[in-house]
């Protein structure tokens, strides 16, 4: 442990591998008979729920096929077309938190599809089905019209691969009336998914767009066509201003992901599931995944398979280790034997803003064991809410004043210690 400590430098400093260690909650899961994390998605069965997103991550038959030797179940490769594909350079930006480099909350890119022959890529999904019978591949497609639509998924079943996703959400295509141009417009998405599921037998996927107000119209366009199940969500269109990210000093409006979508997804999850008419759908959850418990979220609002992009254009294959690991432990220790059980059990828990208790209050609590005297909460408060709290300067220590207090927590989320957590939950006066 010395020795790693003296290896790993950050800056001029080491990292404190061993405080680190001491930190850590003890974790009390045994290391032995974890579940299994197979489930069926689409009558597929899936050795897990993690899949690659149609992206930059799943291009070629050496990217995927390392994937699936890490441990991902499956892949929505990199969506293939008609048309001829020319991508700009550079094509990525990304925010990143407190101008640090390398790690980053949002991503943009402006990639369109593949820019391989289709006839290429039609012959990497047939290889790496061949060669990984037991993995999942799934042809992402997008066609201009209803017969480019047909032939492509035509073309992907001969193929041998598993199920079609229809791509009717990329924001940034360059040719009108594709991507979430399609997505966009409930009949188009009646019309083309109609199309699709009665020229192949095997399973269609819708993906739908963000960029739209209400989700659920294109989505119930797709399953009263006879969709299998429905995939949410694609890039949300957003703008950056680097200058480092110009196009021969031109910017355009393109696609954003990473973390910071991860509540936009799981709200039009969470409209999908909730749709009375598509109870009965699938659905795969796509947006903000980063680790097992971003996974866990998005099955719990009734997702039985999930896609991950952005996480490992960042981090690589290998966050699968964490991925699978950390559902598997998470499930020993609530008890939990099967995936199935997990998908959906957080639907009853949402309610509309009419139905939310409006009677009672739970105030936040300062645990002083915790504070550090930074004076953070008492700014917040005074700036952005109550001006509930009361800070002594000399003590270095803030107190709660009850009678100004709405219980609204803005104080325990700007804490960087920790220390304020929330009281029992009263009756309001």
């Amino acid at each position: 442990m010395d020795s790693a400590e003296k290896a790993c430098i950050h800056y001029n400093w080491p990292i404190r591998i061993k405080d680190m260690l001491r930190s850590i909650n003890h974790d009390d899961v045994p290391d032995d008979s974890y579940p299994p994390l197979d489930i069926d998605f689409c009558g597929i069965h899936c050795e897990n729920p993690f899949f690659l997103a149609s992206s930059a991550v799943c291009t070629n038959y050496e990217m995927v096929a390392r994937a699936f030797d890490a441990g991902w179940a499956g892949v929505f490769y990199k969506t293939i077309c008609l048309q001829e594909i020319k991508e700009v350079s550079p094509r990525f930006d990304a925010i990143h938190s407190n101008g640090t480099r390398g790690d980053f909350y949002g991503f943009r890119n402006m990639e369109q599809l593949s820019e391989n022959p289709v006839e290429m890529d039609l012959d990497i999904m047939k290889r790496l089905k061949q060669d990984y019978p037991t993995k999942v591949v799934v042809a992402s497609i997008m066609g201009k019209t209803k017969e480019e639509w047909i032939k492509l998924a035509k073309m992907a079943e001969e193929a041998g691969v598993d199920a079609v996703e229809l791509n009717f959400s990329c924001p940034q295509m360059r040719i009108t009336g594709m991507g979430s141009d399609t997505g966009q417009d409930p009949e188009m998405v009646l019309t083309d998914t109609r199309s699709v599921k009665n020229a192949v037998k095997i399973p269609v996927i819708p993906k739908m767009t963000p960029n739209i107000t209400h989700i659920v119209q294109p989505a119930l366009s797709g399953y009263l066509a006879g969709a299998d199940a429905i995939s949410a969500i694609n890039t949300i269109k957003s703008v950056t201003m680097e200058t480092r990210s110009s196009v021969s000093g031109k910017f355009t409006i393109s696609g954003y992901s990473g973390r910071a979508v991860k509540p936009i997804a799981l709200r039009y999850i969470l409209e999908i599931a909730q749709n009375e008419e598509m109870k009965n759908i699938e659905l795969s959850g796509v947006g903000g995944i980063e680790t097992w418990r971003d996974a866990l979220e998005f099955i719990q609002l009734g997702c039985s398979n999930v896609q991950v992009c952005t996480a490992v254009m960042q981090f690589g294959y290998r966050i699968i280790d964490d991925l699978i690991l950390g559902m598997k432990r998470y499930m020993k220790k609530r008890g939990v034997s099967k995936l199935k059980s997990l998908v959906g059990e957080k639907l009853a828990t949402f309610a509309s803003p009419s139905d939310l208790d409006r009677s009672t209050i739970v105030y936040p609590k300062i645990d002083f064991e915790k504070c550090v005297g930074c004076g953070r909460c008492e700014i917040s408060c005074s700036d952005g809410g109550h001006q509930a709290i009361v800070f002594n300067h000399e003590t270095r220590q803030p107190r709660i004043v009850g009678s100004k207090c709405v219980g609204c927590h803005l104080c325990s989320l700007v804490c960087p210690a920790g220390a304020i957590g929330p009281a029992r939950r009263i009756t309001k006066k």
